[in-house]
């Protein structure tokens, strides 16, 4: 079981009596929905729908939250949160001492994991990965940790895309319990709801695999000429992106190859999504 240590991240607490209902009134994810023990994906969205901000939330105790973040946001969010606070009865603090450490569990180790921490409900079983707020020993270091949310498809803010520049539907939040389409109001919910409805989202993140290694994240990706996507974090041969599904869709009809700088390489949709690539009028006949 590796665990590896997460210098780039932080924690902030929301606590007080109206912790939950100020959260739940703002910030993408069902808080209803939020088990003891768990980490959830979520977002706090701009009014146009696009992600200011991603993290990871967990109950503290019954009326106090942790909302994990890369360090280098964490200022901010608590600005764009105190922002927000007016008169609820909350604090938001960030805790400056505290250690973030990952333990996970591949789908071919059957090895045993210490479920005393805080489960990453981004990741489906087989694989397991807990979230620990304490020091604690470290046996791997971020790369192989990387390496194994790459190819699980799951995609960070910083590493695979910039903030104010994604909806939730891009990065697929919609998949993984990001996003509550039943519970009411929050920031920018009308433009998600839009788009689930409707279904437009076009640009998915897709895991990617080169015939040799990646070149650097930014690296445009692109078939005949066109511009499809744009890749993020890479290990090696393997990567995320953000892709125009439509585009890729129509470039492997085609039969034209799909680059990443001058490396060939395949798309793949990661194995928990359920959005599919658009039908073609090929498919139609």
């Amino acid at each position: 079981m590796p665990t590896a240590r997460l210098d780039d991240r932080a924690i902030i607490t929301v606590s007080g009596a109206e912790a939950e209902p100020f959260l739940q009134n703002i910030v993408t994810c069902d808080l209803d929905s939020l088990g003891p023990s768990q980490a959830q994906p979520s977002a706090l969205l701009s009014p146009q729908g696009k992600i200011l901000f991603d993290f990871l939330i967990s109950r503290q105790a019954e009326q106090a939250f942790l909302l994990e973040c890369r360090t280098e946001i964490a200022d901010d969010f608590i600005r764009r949160l105190t922002l927000y606070r007016l008169r609820a009865k909350i604090e938001i603090a960030k805790q400056d001492q505290t250690h973030v450490t990952v333990s996970w569990r591949s789908d071919s180790v059957a090895s045993h994991i210490d479920s005393s921490g805080i489960r990453d409900m981004r990741f489906f079983p087989p694989a397991e990965v807990f979230r620990s707020y304490v020091s604690g020993t470290v046996d791997a270091d971020i790369g192989e940790w990387a390496a194994f949310r790459i190819r699980h498809g799951v995609a960070e803010s910083g590493s695979d895309y910039a903030l104010g520049d994604a909806f939730p539907h891009d990065v697929l939040l919609d998949e993984l319990g990001g996003v509550g389409f039943r519970k009411g109001c929050y920031i920018g919910q009308e433009v998600v709801s839009r788009m689930q409805h409707r279904g437009t989202a076009r640009r998915r993140v897709l895991i990617v695999e080169g015939e040799h290694d990646l070149p650097a994240p930014g690296t445009d990706i692109s078939a005949g000429g066109r511009s499809i996507g744009t890749l993020g974090s890479t290990e090696g041969k393997h990567g995320l992106a953000i892709v125009r599904i439509d585009r890729a869709k129509d470039a492997m009809d085609a039969g034209t190859q799909i680059i990443a700088g001058d490396v060939v390489v395949s798309l793949q949709i990661p194995s928990f999504a359920k959005f599919t690539y658009p039908k073609s009028a090929g498919d139609e006949a």
